[in-house]
């Protein structure tokens, strides 16, 4: 078992930086430790310094199911710090939150819920998000419930690793949370007028802002006092991270009917004005056909080729060692426990299958990014990822494969990304790369499309 002799100095120092600021971010890099580093501080502020009496975890469920649980028991000097777990049915929940515990560890989706149970006596001192980021937006119910109840809370910590995966815009709400508005301003309007300016729009309704010249330093230089970011460059010393992509070349004929449905697709939208939620369902469209098989307006599901299904039975031939493979769509999941039976895949569902895989018991885990995405600590099961087919969100690949490639992994971790020839994998890819995987980038990419198919 770990003890805190085992704790790198980045982390104590991460650790004093709690002590010091009631309300405080780590914006911490993929394998750093954050959870460990705040059960450390969670600890001291209630058993030396005695300042807190009650704690609130906010996570993602998977993370709240495992990792705050598994941290505990991993190391000696909190495995004396009681966590209850508030999942489940309502009846569960709440009788979770009336077990004595110094910690209670809930999903960010029934933050609302426990804020409207309490109400004004809402009873936790200190409250720790984790994946600070989930609350980005200011419109959502959770950042609403959580804003009603800040004043009753002493402390607040936010880790992530990601705090403006989509542009400065995302820092006002989260900084709120932890400072409530003494840094950016005490309402969003504010923020924008100060740092911003309206972009691309159509007449009242602006659909991005973008930040006036100067302002990234000035915001960075105004929240630098309570928010400490740590590269994991800097700190740690990794296994190599090899990344390869693997061509999927399409029959004719698949490669015919991909261009067909392409240009169908693409002409729907010339006349109409490009949004994010369009240019996002394209996209979707496109990168489905290309892994394999398209969902109709029905949600039925036609398959189109098995190209990237061949290929991947080979890297896992392969391999010859355990391999995580990440999937976007469902029917990726069903085609790939089909083709994959000799190999006892297993679906990524629950705390069991995440020991199971760390024991090297399962030869194939398959995991969507999103669920497995913040967290999750899978690199004792082995060094091989997977790419079905690459989302168009940056913070979820990196998210993603930060889950093999940290701290704790011994070997190389081997990247296979499945690219068809082509298609819009490729785009995809390019975005990815260039670290250009925004709104604006999807839109601009779509229009990119509209133009190649424009008819004079």
């Amino acid at each position: 078992m770990l003890s805190e002799k085992n704790l790198h100095n980045y982390q104590k120092q991460a650790i004093q930086h709690i002590f010091d600021h009631p309300g405080c971010a780590l914006f911490l890099d993929l394998g750093l430790g954050k959870t460990i580093t705040t059960l450390t501080a969670i600890d001291g502020l209630m058993y030396d310094s005695y300042e807190i009496g009650k704690v609130l975890v906010i996570a993602p469920k998977r993370v709240a199911e495992d990792t705050w649980m598994n941290e505990v028991k991993n190391w000696e000097h909190v495995k004396h710090l009681r966590l209850s777990l508030v999942l489940g049915t309502e009846k569960q929940r709440k009788e979770a939150l009336h077990r004595a515990a110094d910690i209670y560890v809930i999903n960010r989706e029934n933050v609302a819920w426990l804020v409207s149970m309490y109400g004004s006596a809402f009873p936790f001192d200190m409250v720790v998000i984790d994946e600070l980021s989930s609350f980005k937006n200011h419109a959502s119910q959770r950042f609403k419930a959580l804003r009603m109840v800040r004043t009753k809370v002493k402390r607040v910590v936010g880790l992530t690793g990601t705090p403006s995966p989509n542009g400065l815009i995302d820092l006002w709400s989260q900084l709120y949370l932890l400072d409530m508005g003494e840094r950016l301003g005490r309402s969003i309007g504010s923020y924008r007028n100060k740092y911003f300016r309206p972009g691309r729009s159509n007449g009242y309704v602006v659909y991005e802002y973008k930040a006036n010249t100067g302002s990234e330093q000035e915001i960075y230089d105004k929240i630098s006092d309570i928010c400490i970011s740590m590269k994991a460059e800097d700190y740690l010393e990794l296994p190599d991270k090899i990344v390869r992509d693997i061509p999927v070349h399409l029959s004719a004929e698949a490669q015919r009917k991909y261009d067909e449905f392409e240009k169908e697709q693409v002409l729907q939208l010339q006349d109409t004005e490009i949004t994010a939620v369009n240019a996002a369902a394209l996209t979707n469209k496109l990168l489905q056909y290309a892994s394999g098989a398209v969902y109709d307006g029905d949600r039925n599901v036609h398959h189109v080729h098995d190209e990237k299904l061949d290929m991947l039975e080979e890297i896992v031939e392969a391999a010859n060692s355990p391999v995580l493979i990440f999937y976007n769509y469902k029917h990726e999941l069903s085609r790939m426990m089909k083709r994959l039976k000799a190999y006892n895949p297993r679906q990524l569902d629950t705390g069991q299958d995440i020991e199971d895989w760390n024991k090297g018991e399962i030869e194939v885990l398959l995991a969507h990014p999103a669920s497995a995405g913040h967290g999750l600590n899978l690199q004792r099961g082995g060094n091989n990822i997977v790419w079905f087919s690459t989302p168009w969100s940056l913070e979820l690949y990196l998210q993603a494969n930060a889950r093999l490639h940290r701290q704790g992994q011994t070997r190389p971790v081997m990247i296979f990304r499945l690219v068809a020839h082509n298609t819009h994998d490729q785009r995809v890819i390019q975005a990815i790369e260039n670290k250009n995987t925004g709104q604006e980038a999807l839109m601009q990419a779509t229009k990119a499309l509209i133009d190649k198919y424009k008819i004079t």
